[in-house]
């Protein structure tokens, strides 16, 4: 853990000016430790919660996984949407539990990962984009890295093209994260350009957009401070 925050912290030294590390991502348990590691940082503390990664535990459990993260002292949210759920067409229940989540993370950021190598359309991404950002997330993100299809600049798009349309309607953005497989700088300047393309340069800041980076880190320092 220590490490990986020392990473975090030497990528932040190596992009002065620029975008740099938004929050290191950790378990509920290691929430506070990381805390501790990233003090006097801007860096924040996040923690997937809410049965990651498959989501299958009541949802009485989940809402009490995101307490816990809470009060340990996580600054963001990851949870996984019940792809089971929103495979048999139950999307109220969906709906229902990131609502219900978004409650219990009041005031702080959350990001509803899909998991859209489970979704199987490009329609079901969409839909899924959408009851996603009604019930409240702060960003939509492509994937827990723990299956076979990860992200996808296929899925991507879509998702992006559904914040784009949700802007339009609402004058609100909502932010953008690919995350799973992306190991390369290579890799992420084409999720940075169908961003830029789809939502705007400006909206390609870490307050909108980010990528997943744990694969990606010691590729992205050595490349950041050749």
């Amino acid at each position: 853990m220590e490490q990986l925050c020392r990473r975090s912290l030497e990528l932040q030294d190596a992009t002065q000016g620029i975008s740099h590390v938004a929050a290191v991502c950790v378990y509920p348990v290691f929430v506070a430790h990381a805390r501790k590691c990233l003090e006097g940082s801007d860096i924040k503390v996040a923690s997937v919660a809410g049965g990651f990664p498959s989501g299958q535990i009541p949802l009485q459990l989940k809402l009490q996984e995101v307490r816990y993260a809470v009060d340990e002292g996580a600054d963001e949210i990851d949870m996984v949407i019940s792809r089971g759920a929103f495979l048999a067409g139950d999307y109220a229940r969906v709906y229902d539990e990131i609502a219900a989540i978004r409650e219990e993370a009041k005031g702080r950021t959350l990001k509803v990962i899909l998991e859209t190598g489970e979704l199987q359309t490009p329609e079901n991404i969409a839909h899924a984009s959408e009851l996603a950002i009604e019930a409240g997330a702060d960003f939509i993100k492509t994937s827990t890295g723990k299956i076979a299809v990860s992200a996808t600049l296929e899925a991507a798009e879509i998702m992006l093209q559904t914040i784009a349309n949700f802007h339009k309607k609402t004058g609100k953005w909502v932010g953008f994260k690919a995350a799973g497989g992306i190991s390369t700088p290579e890799e992420v300047l084409k999720y940075y350009i169908l961003a830029k393309n789809i939502i705007g340069v400006e909206q390609t800041t870490n307050q909108y957009f980010r990528i997943g980076a744990s694969r990606l880190t010691e590729r992205l320092f050595s490349f950041l401070t050749k």
